[in-house]
């Protein structure tokens, strides 16, 4: 417990070392508000279904931008090998680097709450929805950071761990929209619905938890990290 606290600590602690961090939090507050006052102010209703909506697509660019520079800053900078010499097993590392980059994405969802005051001060929102879908956009991007934290230990350009996860949080959110299986064989149907990372979030957004919900997320989680530990078990560092 001592030495992913230590990594919890340190990994946290570097996000606010630069500007980054600020800009990054800054950019998601105002993006975010900006798109849900625009539709808010004219839809004349007090809900925040709108600006959940939204957070798929923010998260598709946000998070891969927390973790790209997770393991590939260390493995560019060379700091991979030291840390693998310390008394530290790959479960703590990864789970301290997860935790920490998912505090961060925490803090900033946090930094929205305002919106919900202000959207109370104005009307009577439905207060079931929103807790779900703060819920929800939680663990959703509990399973983006685990599949960009993942891919950040594939390759040690930053730009490409960037890209990569895109394209990969990209291909499961639209695996299970209508345009995909239209197309898809009737076998798989029931397979890609159930792998769509933004069919759960829609799911849990409706203000109901639903543990097929919750046990696929945390299977999402669980499953990359894995993969994380043991892409540092096998020793695999180029």
């Amino acid at each position: 417990m001592r030495n992913f606290y230590a990594i919890f600590k340190k990994e946290f602690k570097s996000y606010f070392n630069l500007p980054i961090a600020y800009i990054f939090i800054t950019v998601f507050l105002v993006l975010s508000n900006w798109l849900f006052l625009r539709i808010f102010f004219l839809s004349g209703q007090a809900s925040m279904r709108n600006f959940f909506g939204f957070m798929p697509w923010i998260f598709l660019f946000f998070v891969p931008a927390i973790t790209m520079r997770l393991w590939s800053e260390e493995k560019k900078l060379g700091t991979m090998e030291i840390l693998m010499t310390l008394p530290v097993r790959e479960y703590q590392v990864v789970l301290g680097k997860f935790f920490a980059s998912f505090c961060f994405l925490m803090l900033t969802v946090a930094l929205s709450f305002p919106l919900v005051i202000t959207v109370a001060a104005l009307g009577d929102p439905d207060g079931g929805p929103i807790i779900g879908s703060y819920l929800g956009v939680l663990l959703m991007g509990g399973a983006y950071l685990a599949i960009g934290i993942f891919i950040s230990s594939l390759t040690e350009n930053q730009i490409i761990a960037f890209i990569v996860s895109i394209v990969t949080i990209f291909a499961l959110m639209i695996i299970g929209q209508d345009i995909v299986l239209f197309s898809a064989p009737k076998f798989l149907i029931p397979v890609f619905s159930y792998l769509s990372l933004a069919a759960h979030f829609d799911s849990i957004g409706r203000g109901v938890v639903d543990s097929r919900d919750l046990i696929y997320y945390f299977s999402m989680i669980g499953f990359f990290l894995y993969l994380n530990v043991r892409k540092l078990e096998t020793g695999k560092w180029k």
